[in-house]
């Protein structure tokens, strides 16, 4: 296995508390996975005043990544990055968690007062029950936030929503953590991560695809600057939706203008006969068109004859 970076501290203790708040005193900090959100948090941490005992970085763009933002911090295999700390950052794929736990416990690397937090959205503490054996304590925070793994990323942690699982009675070193990274801890119950998780993923990533396919429609008819178009536009939108909810609906589909939709449909048909590629343009409107008809008509906003011509129409 491979780790980065060693870390000072009293392996095998109970992680020290600083004060009666729970906040954590300084921690020797290992780093497993120095991608977009490994690299930063570790910085974040370090700046707190932590310190980080290793990273774990494999791939060429993770070693430089841990050089930009985690300097002098060496570059450790995983065994020796858990030797080293106190307190264990994961910060690796969700499906390449539950076996990498799994097989550092089965291997005798987890000690008592191990301190392991991993960042998956998808689980909670659960996924972490190998280490309780060995008397560790898991935890589990998740960023609220898309990562691009450069130094600009430690300003927007500032306030950044953290979904945090934890036992009780270490649910506030949990939190602190959060905070001392400029976070907001949000509790999460066990039993909701995958909803949880479901949730934000379907916010940024599908924001990103609806996003990339307007900018395909508009660069279709010549458009050059497709992102100048688009981002008052979906800016304002955002913000709108954020804090009017469904209330905030505008457009053909809302009003009930089935014509207008209707001809939106065929162009997107005309588009994908031209370019297969563009196929999954008329899916996703046509989904997305169907979907807004059923909020505006559940809140009242689209009449009957309209919401169910549309609903013919997308069906």
């Amino acid at each position: 296995m491979s780790v980065d970076e060693p870390a000072t501290g009293d392996v095998g203790a109970v992680p020290r508390l600083a004060n009666a708040d729970s906040r954590p005193g300084r921690l020797g900090i290992g780093v497993i996975g120095a991608g977009r959100v490994g690299a930063v948090l570790g910085a974040a941490l370090r700046n707190a005043g932590h310190a980080l005992t290793g990273v774990h970085a494999v791939s060429e763009a993770s070693r430089t990544r841990a050089e930009a933002l985690l300097p002098e911090v060496p570059v450790l295999e995983i065994p020796e990055i858990l030797r080293r700390s106190e307190m264990v950052l994961f910060a690796v794929p969700d499906d390449v968690l539950p076996e990498l736990i799994t097989g550092l416990a089965d291997a005798g690397h987890i000690v008592t007062g191990h301190l392991l937090v991993h960042t998956s959205g998808r689980f909670g503490t659960a996924v972490m029950n190998p280490v309780r054996a060995h008397g560790a304590i898991p935890l589990a925070l998740h960023p609220a936030m898309t990562f691009t793994g450069l130094s600009l990323d430690l300003a927007r942690l500032q306030d950044c929503a953290f979904g945090v699982t934890a036992d009780p009675v270490v649910l506030p070193i949990a939190q602190a953590l959060v905070v001392e990274m400029g976070g907001e801890p949000v509790p999460i119950a066990e039993a909701d991560r995958p909803t949880y998780h479901a949730a934000l993923a379907h916010a940024s990533n599908h924001l990103v695809t609806l996003t990339a396919q307007s900018r395909q429609l508009l660069e279709h008819i010549g458009v050059t600057a497709p992102d100048r178009m688009l981002s008052n536009l979906m800016h304002a939108a955002l913000e709108n939706s954020l804090i009017d909810g469904d209330a905030a609906l505008t457009g053909p589909v809302a009003r009930g203008d089935v014509g207008t939709v209707t001809r939106h449909l065929a162009v997107l048909a005309t588009l994908v006969a031209d370019d297969p590629d563009a196929a999954d343009l008329l899916d996703t409107y046509r989904a997305l068109s169907l979907a807004t008809a059923e909020r505006a008509h559940a809140r009242g906003a689209l009449p009957a004859p309209a919401y169910r011509s549309l609903r013919e129409l997308l069906s």
